[in-house]
């Protein structure tokens, strides 16, 4: 590998004047894509390179006006034009497409990197990292101080109905969603490591990402990175060993703990299809509070945004009308439509304890509907057998199962692949049928028999679900109204 071209945050900080035009290779992912608009935003020349280009994101960039190329089309000299590369984290160690990258003698970094250098080093920066919710969490932050009459910056990992996944906004609060995940094949630290925060919301930790870590430790070693020189408020779900191990460790940094087991709360008080009554304790006192979102991990997400809010000293009541009607993310509990009149959720779960609460929260929504869900577990870590028991536990609430088992075994060196045939057997045990299909054909033949208005398909994968979402089932989806 040739790096010395490669820049960290420390380089480009160095750097940052000289650079006007930024080059994306992968620019579809979700994270490049945002940061590819938010430098555009403040005046860069941006352009950008991939594969494929798929909606929602390809509408969202060309919406943009980035140029765009395809990478099997690109001239590679005319990169050469360009003052920084910025390379997607899909791109291998020792692919053709690194060393191509690295012989261009052009400098090149991560997105987290350029992200601290040229946007955030200057702003107040609130981090929403952990294992779960980070995406709602970020977008009910960016929603509640809107609401509270302010203009924040934002950055989120998906894509939102009618506005863009990133914003500059007016300096005065920047939420971005903090992933634990490697930067890049050349930076392999947490991307949260790169964002100059000043506060972090920890909604959650546990065992995650077993293709780039070992165990729970080494995730925590990335946060201790972080913590050692936070000075703001830390928003903590103290539910989680791994957070409260933290806590104990960082005492002199400034805790505000919740948690559904703690005595902190959420404690939710009433719970329908129209929203959620529920308390959280601040300080001495417990707070009523009402909203239209409901599911114990929604009010976990929500609770670390009011208490965000009343740190950095909102009142009670203005809080309480600024969470009274939020939106979700696309792809997070998405009412997609109705297919054969069957209605059609969208969501992204792919971890055990993701697929467990998203499951709950659709009975409250729908009680009287029958759930069949259809899981494709597509993560690295997903496919293989480390989650086994826990799968199996997190779909008892199933009506039926449908699983899309992905071609790709799983990359986790430790493990084997997710045992389907196991699943199935433990879920019939529990009188919850379970079937398996390896194919869109079949899957979606199935789902055509299944199909009634008393029937609703709840989609969970962070892929394409056997490319389901790609194929004639999408497009034949109909408008709904709830």
């Amino acid at each position: 590998m040739d790096l010395k071209n490669k820049l960290d945050l420390n380089g480009l900080l160095r750097l940052n004047g000289e650079v006007k035009k930024i080059f994306f290779y992968r620019i579809c992912g979700t994270g490049m894509g945002a940061a590819s608009c938010l430098l555009r935003e403040k005046g860069y020349e941006v352009e950008g390179a991939d594969l494929n280009f798929y909606p929602p994101m390809s509408t969202y960039l060309e919406n943009t006006q980035i140029p765009l190329h395809k990478i099997d089309e690109l001239n590679w000299d005319d990169l050469k034009e360009f003052d920084l590369i910025v390379v997607g984290n899909v791109v291998p160690r020792m692919g053709e497409d690194a060393r191509k990258i690295e012989s261009l003698g052009v400098p090149f970094c991560s997105f987290p990197a350029l992200m601290g250098a040229f946007i955030l080093n200057d702003r107040n920066v609130v981090g929403v990292a952990g294992t779960h919710g980070k995406t709602t969490t970020t977008y009910f932050l960016t929603q509640i101080f809107e609401n509270l009459g302010h203009k924040p910056g934002y950055f989120i990992g998906g894509v939102l109905d009618g506005r863009p996944s990133s914003q500059l906004g007016d300096g005065r609060y920047f939420f971005i969603e903090s992933d634990e995940y490697d930067s890049a094949y050349f930076e392999k630290i947490s991307k949260f490591r790169s964002y100059c925060l000043n506060h972090m919301i920890l909604t959650s930790l546990e065992f995650d990402h077993a293709d780039i870590f070992n165990s729970i430790d080494d995730i925590k070693d990335e946060f201790r990175e972080v913590l050692k020189d936070l000075k703001g408020h830390i928003i903590a779900n103290v539910d989680y060993n791994a957070v409260e191990d933290l806590k104990l460790e960082f005492d002199q940094c400034r805790w505000v703990p919740y948690g559904l087991r703690s005595d902190y709360g959420p404690r939710v008080k009433e719970e329908s299809v129209k929203g959620t009554v529920f308390e959280v304790k601040y300080k001495k006192d417990w707070l009523s509070f009402k909203t239209n979102v409901v599911g114990s991990h929604n009010i976990l997400n929500l609770t670390t945004c009011i208490l965000f809010a009343l740190e950095e000293g909102f009142s009670k009541d203005e809080v309480d009308k600024a969470i009274a009607e939020l939106s979700f993310v696309k792809r997070r509990q998405e009412l997609r439509g109705i297919y054969k009149n069957s209605i059609v959720i969208d969501d992204f779960a792919h971890h055990p304890r993701s697929v467990k609460c998203t499951i709950d929260s659709i009975k409250t929504k729908f009680p009287d509907k029958f759930i069949t869900v259809v899981l494709e577990p597509n993560s690295a870590t997903a496919r293989s057998n480390i989650f086994q028991e826990e799968f199996s536990d997190s779909l008892l609430r199933a009506d039926h199962v449908l699983f899309a088992k992905p071609e790709r075994a799983t990359t986790v060196k430790s493990a084997d692949n997710l045992d389907f045939d196991q699943l199935v057997g433990e879920l019939s045990q529990s009188k919850i049928p379970a079937e398996i299909y390896s194919d869109l054909s079949s899957l979606q033949a199935r789902i055509d028999e299944m199909a009634n208005e008393n029937n609703l398909f709840l989609i969970l994968s962070n892929g394409t679900c056997l490319g389901l979402w790609k194929s004639e089932f999408a497009s034949e989806l109909k408008p709904i109204n709830i």
